[in-house]
C-alpha cells in the first residue's frame, strides 16, 4: 500500500472499519524493520491500535542476518 498510494496512517484511521487482516513488510526490498526501510511502523501501530483493531498483524519479511533476532526486533518496534 505505501508503494501504491502512501499515506498510511490517514487511509487506516479513514477506512479501519474495512480492514480484516494487517500486514507488515519493510518498503524496499521486504527487509528487517530498521534504518534503510522508507516505513517507519510505531506510528503505524499506534493507529492500528487506536482504530479498536484486536486482530493479528502479520510481518512478511526476508531478514538480512539472524531471523529469530530480526523478528524480535520487529515485535519490538511494532509492540504499542
Amino acid at each position: 500500500m505505501q508503494i501504491t498510494e502512501g499515506d498510511l496512517i490517514r487511509t487506516i484511521r479513514e477506512n479501519h472499519q474495512h480492514f480484516a487482516h494487517y500486514h507488515t513488510a519493510g518498503n524496499p526490498g521486504r527487509k528487517d524493520m530498521d534504518n534503510d526501510q522508507e516505513i517507519y511502523y510505531p506510528p503505524i501501530m499506534r493507529a492500528i491500535a487506536e482504530s479498536g483493531y484486536t486482530g493479528y498483524v502479520g510481518h512478511e519479511f526476508v531478514p538480512k542476518a539472524d531471523p529469530i533476532a530480526a523478528l524480535e526486533q520487529a515485535y519490538k518496534l511494532c509492540d504499542v
